[in-house]
This record gives structure tokens, C-alpha cells and sequence, in this order.
């Protein structure tokens, strides 16, 4: 009994960075997974952490509360540049639909409860089951566990306020783009043909309402285009899924002053 009550605050610690890591996780903060559901994983999770490491002796004192603090922004930080990484994926459907004249017909994303994009929300679930199906769900579970090889749980500093941390978060915000941008330029730049097409077309035959046939003709290149460069879309969002993982192992490395 003394023994257990000797390592529960270090258990504690645990528990709130893993538990902070999955409230901005992807796929494991969905608000479609009970709340229930969330907090028991996290502690089972937690729990076989902390059997597989060897945790130093924390006493519950003012310097104690300063570490529940110092985990919950690790576990926030790490899975926020997760998510960060993961949502280019809408970003390009946003870019896609702003082409294809989606971009007035959003929807309510049931895991997140916000507005997407159609093609956006497409792609994001074939994302998801990407991610499952070559078990990268794994390496996201791998990332928290091995944080504490950067960020021992009994060190309060961590390199928030070093420069070199902010830049980090302004590359991995703006590759957000890039890999959107990336994601996206098939089809876009196939509708920009279409649009030079039709401006062609206006200006040659004034008396066919391109308005009209513009619309139609615009969403049935966008399909046809997606279902011939799928392949390369699973491609590139294979490649999100290996930055995402070196993107949150450079940010431990980063919080750990390494």
C-alpha cells in the first residue's frame, strides 16, 4: 500500500499528459467516442505506461502542481501539431471545392461538430481509414509513449519561449499548406483549364450562356480528375502520415531543449 501510494502522483502525471495528448489527437478526440470511452483509454494507456518505465519518486507539493501544468501543455502541444499536419487533408478538398463551386455547400463534420468541405470531408475519411489500415494510429501512441525520453516527467522547464520553437510551429503551419496545395493542383489546375476553356468559348459563341454549362461541366472534370489521381492522393497522404510522425519528434526534441 505505501508502495503504490509512493508512485501514484507520478502515475497522475501520466495519466494528464496522455490524456491532454488525446483531447487534440486525431481520430482519438473525435466527439464521437463517448467521453466515457476517452478517459478509460487514457487511463489503461497511461497505466501500461507507467508499468514499462522506471518513474522517479514525485511528492505531492507547489512545485508538484507546476508539473500537472508543464504535461498538460506537452500532451496539447504534441497532438496539436498532429492534428496541424493531418488537416491539410481538408484544406486541399477547401481549395478543390472553392474550384469546383462547392465551396457554399459545407457540411457539419459529426467528429469534430465544425463546418467542412465536401470533397474535403471525403478525402478525410479515406484519410482515416488510411491511417488505420497501415497502423499509423500506432506510431501516434508510439509518440506519447517516447515523449518521456525527451521530456522527463520530474523536469519543469520546457523551451516554450526559445526561438527556435516558434519557428517550428510557423514551418509546420505553413507546410499545411503546401502539402494542401500539393494535394490539390491536379484537380485545380485542371478546372483552371476548363475555366480558360469556357472564357474561350464565351468570347467565341456570345450567344451560349457559359454560366449555365460552366457548373455542370466544371463538377464532372473534378470526379473524373480525383478518381484518376486517387493513387496519387493515397500517396501524398502516405507522406503526411511520415511527416506528422517526424513533425511531433521534432517538436519533442524541441520542448526538451535536445
Amino acid at each position: 500500500m505505501t508502495t503504490i501510494f509512493l508512485e501514484f502522483p507520478a502515475f497522475l502525471l501520466v495519466l494528464v499528459r496522455v490524456a491532454s495528448f488525446f483531447v487534440t489527437l486525431p481520430m482519438f478526440s473525435y466527439r464521437t467516442i463517448p467521453q466515457t470511452h476517452k478517459i478509460g483509454f487514457a487511463f489503461f494507456i497511461a497505466w501500461i505506461m507507467f508499468l514499462s518505465m522506471n518513474p522517479p519518486t514525485i511528492t505531492i507539493d507547489g512545485f508538484y502542481y507546476m508539473l500537472i501544468i508543464k504535461e498538460a501543455m506537452v500532451g496539447l502541444f504534441i497532438g496539436l501539431v498532429a492534428y496541424m499536419i493531418l488537416a491539410a487533408i481538408q484544406i486541399a478538398g477547401g481549395f478543390i471545392d472553392f474550384q469546383m463551386g462547392f465551396a457554399i455547400a459545407n457540411v457539419i463534420d459529426p467528429q469534430t461538430g465544425t463546418q467542412s468541405p465536401l470533397v474535403g470531408q471525403y478525402l478525410y475519411t479515406f484519410a482515416l481509414l488510411l491511417l488505420l489500415s497501415v497502423n499509423a494510429h500506432h506510431m501516434l501512441l508510439d509518440g506519447v509513449y517516447y515523449s518521456y525520453e525527451y521530456i522527463p516527467m520530474d523536469r519543469l522547464w520546457i523551451a516554450i519561449n526559445d526561438e527556435n520553437t516558434l519557428e517550428f510551429f510557423l514551418k509546420a503551419f505553413n507546410s499545411m499548406f503546401i502539402i494542401a496545395f500539393q494535394m490539390s493542383i491536379p484537380v485545380v489546375g485542371c478546372l483552371f483549364l476548363v475555366d480558360l476553356a469556357l472564357g474561350i468559348v464565351a468570347k467565341t459563341v456570345p450567344q451560349l450562356n457559359v454560366f449555365v454549362v460552366g457548373l455542370p461541366l466544371k463538377i464532372a472534370v473534378s470526379f473524373i480528375t480525383l478518381i484518376l489521381v486517387m493513387s496519387v492522393l493515397y500517396m501524398l497522404v502516405g507522406n503526411l502520415f511520415e511527416r506528422m510522425i517526424v513533425t511531433m519528434r521534432g517538436l519533442m526534441q524541441l520542448l526538451g531543449g535536445i
